[in-house]
């Protein structure tokens, strides 16, 4: 079977891509150097906006323009200042958005009204019916044991992905958990048709991020993360660090206390700032390029199926 005929749903034509993985749009790591190594590989790379540096941002928009490669941006609405960014985001030629830390009816009238695909993050099926109303293309359905921003009341990917599939017919993309073909075929059991990966991404040979944060995640036990400012929004998950520890048991809002993104990112600092990660870093054990994450994910995922297709 080809990859063609093996991906020929809705969220492969959504993406523009012959494979339907996403990469996540993580702040200050979603930028060209990996988005372009996930889209090169027949995935699709996104470009963040979560880190607030539009100027670059804007850079690395244009820097994937000029490559020729399918990409898409993510619109983190809690994170974004300036009121001008959906119209940025069409003039820059994008065809697919998802917007998230916000709600689905800020942005999605003017992007579908300049033909842009929009599909909309939510962690609960009250969100997800809320975007489905406000007129999304599709929803990326996030579950709890995923990495970085979160909902306080977290839910298990098993258990919301089958749960808004019941109650929705967009396509979705399923996040949380997911790093090789076993994941996707079972996202693509409970309802999804594409699937998003973080953690894996982050600690792929491509990543721009610092070795040390990279190691630590090939390090990590699947008990290696801890869930951070539960009582408010947003909670985080995070690695298991000095400062992530310290950080766990504050009643009190942390998120003032996020530290220096740049020296734990770029200088390779575990405790300058909160190391966001998901739980499938317990699974993730080698650090690889990113076209032989994809191919792998896109063989076994193969395999799987057909092993539960023969019985």
């Amino acid at each position: 079977m080809t990859t063609h005929s093996l991906f020929d749903n809705r969220v492969s034509k959504d993406l523009g891509v012959s494979i339907p993985i996403l990469q996540a749009p993580m702040g200050w790591i979603a930028r060209s150097q990996l988005a372009s190594a996930v889209s090169r590989s027949g995935a699709c790379g996104i470009i963040e906006t979560s880190s607030g540096e539009l100027d670059v941002v804007k850079e690395e928009m244009r820097t994937m323009k000029d490559l020729g490669l399918p990409f898409g941006v993510n619109i983190a609405q809690a994170f974004v200042r300036d009121p001008s960014i959906a119209e940025f985001v069409i003039d820059q030629g994008v065809k697919f958005v998802t917007t998230s830390a916000g709600s689905p009816t800020k942005y999605t009238g003017v992007l579908k009204g300049a033909g842009l695909t929009v599909y909309h993050v939510v962690p609960t099926l009250q969100a997800a019916l809320k975007a489905v109303e406000a007129g999304v293309d599709g929803l990326v359905v996030e579950g709890g044991e995923g990495g970085g921003f979160k909902s306080p009341t977290p839910v298990s990917t098993m258990v919301l992905l089958p749960l808004i599939r019941d109650h929705v017919d967009v396509p979705i993309i399923a996040a949380g958990g997911i790093s090789d073909g076993r994941t996707m075929a079972a996202a693509f059991a409970l309802g999804a048709e594409g699937v998003q990966m973080g953690t894996q991404m982050l600690s792929c040979l491509e990543s721009p991020v610092h070795i040390n944060w990279k190691e630590s995640i090939v390090n990590a036990r699947e008990t290696d993360t801890v869930f951070l400012n539960q009582k408010h929004s947003p909670a985080l998950r995070a690695l298991r660090t000095d400062r992530s520890e310290r950080l766990a048991d504050m009643e009190e809002n942390i998120f003032g206390q996020f530290g220096d993104p740049q020296k734990l990112y770029f200088g390779g600092d575990m405790n300058a700032a909160i190391a966001l990660s998901g739980q499938v870093a317990g699974r993730i054990d080698a650090i690889r390029p990113i076209a032989e994450i994809i191919g792998e994910t896109v063989e076994e995922f193969s395999k799987t199926i057909d092993r539960l297709s023969n019985g």
